[in-house]
């Protein structure tokens, strides 16, 4: 019985061996694609928390009017980074309204009042008018790679969804001394509800550890890949940088993230970014 559980194991294992993009090979010429990318910039796929309780986040697809949707994404995380915008108060609920101050890295804030994250008094629990939350709304971006694909999705978490991916973190990878990078997991979405409120959280599970060979084959292209994300978030800061001192603050005119329901639970609600959330 377990030689028969030990095979079926292991064939599982086979059939579930992570793709890389190295190993698929070239389906076109790459004077070819320089070609078609002339001009253009290449995008990561952006996925979000879906707000309202809704457990199912929306994909790309080929058709931008038909997004597919999928209960549970699945793959390794290559990178992570914070990331922290201010609102006035209540306009963080108004969609398309950027905010006054942002920051990519989530360490130097542009704008207004922008400078060091880490000592403004606006990413201080206790600076909302409530005198409980943090003015600032602190979030974190995810860079997963899908098994057979060529670009990794990224995915803003929330408020809401910060304590689960902490404590996730904490259990699979840092108290085992383990990068990130060194497993497949899987995220899905649990329906919470607040005051009469429904809204959508990211769970994180495991799935399974890397093969040795697996992992030596991640870790590289994991490498390459953080790197490039660090210069990118670099430069995005130097040209947010110059365009704070060139245009009026608040204008609209700067390249901000989106401020859309997944990031709110309704007015006044408890949701990380005014209040502080249990451990």
């Amino acid at each position: 019985m377990y030689s028969q559980n030990n095979q079926s194991n292991t064939a599982v294992m086979e059939c579930a061996q992570f793709i890389l993009p190295t190993a698929m090979g070239i389906n076109a010429p790459s004077d070819d694609l320089s070609e078609d990318m002339e001009g253009l910039r290449l995008t990561f796929p952006k996925v979000k928390i879906p707000g309202g309780g809704v457990l199912q986040f929306e994909m790309e697809s080929d058709n931008p009017e038909r997004p597919d949707y999928v209960p549970e994404l699945e793959g390794i995380l290559l990178f992570n980074h914070p990331a922290n915008a201010y609102w006035p108060e209540g306009e963080e609920y108004e969609d398309n309204t950027p905010p006054l101050c942002q920051s990519v890295d989530g360490k130097i804030g542009y704008g207004n009042p922008g400078g060091l994250c880490a000592s403004c008094g606006f990413n201080t629990f206790g600076s909302a008018s409530n005198g409980r939350g943090k003015a600032c709304k602190n979030m974190r971006t995810l860079y997963l790679l899908r098994s057979g694909e060529f670009v990794p999705i990224q995915i803003s978490l929330p408020p809401t969804s910060l304590t689960p991916y902490n404590a996730f973190y904490n259990a699979a990878f840092a108290r085992r001394q383990r990068p990130l990078y060194s497993s497949v997991v899987r995220i899905g979405l649990k329906r919470m509800s607040s005051n009469g409120y429904d809204y959508s959280v990211a769970t994180f599970c495991k799935v399974r550890e890397l093969s040795v060979e697996e992992l030596a084959a991640v870790k590289a292209y994991a490498d390459t890949f953080r790197q490039q994300v660090k210069n990118t978030l670099t430069e995005q800061a130097a040209s947010k940088e110059m365009e704070t001192d060139a245009i009026e603050v608040g204008s609209g005119s700067m390249d901000l993230p989106d401020n859309e329901a997944h990031f709110s639970v309704g007015m006044g609600i408890v949701d990380g970014e005014r209040e502080q959330l249990p451990a």
